[in-house]
């Protein structure tokens, strides 16, 4: 019999992936995660029923998330990484030599243990500039001052317990934790989908009345929900677009499969439907 993985994503769509295993179901503390196998995707992540990643286009996530600041703003030397036990963002940012320390705050060591057995390829964890606490990242952030350049957060939706990571109080926390140069990238979903809509609306509210920049940048991720995909750029004093050090990020060589400075410029250039959603806010 075959097996498919359905995320519904309105009561009217659904999203389906043929299944040829279940690699692993493991039920922690916080959440059950799952690991299955397609042919089409290979590894697939899924989270409390939700798809996390593929093997086969999470590189265009982990991709945006790390390059468009470290492009803009290249002597970061600080990060903090808030989740990311799936390690795609560790990848990414290893492979800046002049980053001296990611600091790696995830609130599930279960998850952390799936993927380092089940999907390898996807973490970097080893690397001796990496500093993985497992804890309470809320806490964690809220009792750090100007201590990082970078801080990503890596947390699946703003729903549910995720709708704490976008509120007021802790993008402030995040500014505190901030150096005077400071760059927070969230993911902000999507704005096809109304649900999703309300959710990327709430996020870009809260970096706009806690950050002096706040602007969205998209991508095209195939397996998330309307294959469109949003992110927040928040920053103190840089400009994602007019401080991008272009000629600085292609000398450094980086490999990439999707990100380009070309196409940093274009991923901040909204289609209208997304701006009307997102200027009621600003």
């Amino acid at each position: 019999m075959e097996q498919w993985y359905r995320n519904k994503i309105t009561k009217g769509v659904e999203f389906s992936i043929k299944i040829d295993r279940n690699l692993t179901s493991v039920k922690s503390k916080i959440q059950q995660i799952d690991v299955l196998e397609s042919s089409d995707f290979g590894r697939i992540l899924v989270i409390d029923g939700e798809l996390m990643h593929t093997e086969k286009d999470e590189f265009i996530y982990h991709e945006m998330m790390v390059h468009i600041p470290m492009a803009v703003n290249p002597d970061i030397k600080d990060v903090l990484v808030v989740g990311a036990g799936n390690g795609g963002i560790i990848n990414e940012l290893i492979k800046y030599p002049n980053i001296k320390s990611i600091k790696i705050v995830e609130n599930d060591e279960a998850l952390v243990t799936v993927i380092k057995k089940y999907m390898p390829k996807s973490t970097a964890l080893g690397d001796p500039r990496v500093d993985l606490e497992i804890g309470d990242d809320m806490k964690y952030t809220r009792r750090v001052i100007n201590q990082f350049d970078l801080i990503i957060i890596d947390i699946p939706d703003p729903f549910g317990p995720g709708e704490n990571y976008f509120t007021k109080e802790y993008y402030g926390n995040c500014f505190t934790a901030l150096r005077e140069n400071g760059i927070l990238i969230t993911q902000q979903e999507s704005c096809f989908y109304p649900h999703d809509a309300q959710a990327a609306q709430k996020a870009h509210k809260t970096g706009v009345r806690v950050f002096p920049i706040s602007k969205v940048f998209q991508a095209s991720i195939p397996t998330y929900a309307s294959g469109h995909w949003l992110f927040g750029f928040n920053s103190k004093k840089f400009h994602p677009t007019r401080d991008l050090k272009a000629f600085v990020w292609n000398d450094l060589k980086i490999k990439t499969r999707y990100y380009n400075t070309k196409l940093h410029v274009g991923a901040f250039a909204l289609p209208t439907y997304v701006e009307d959603v997102l200027k009621e806010v600003e």
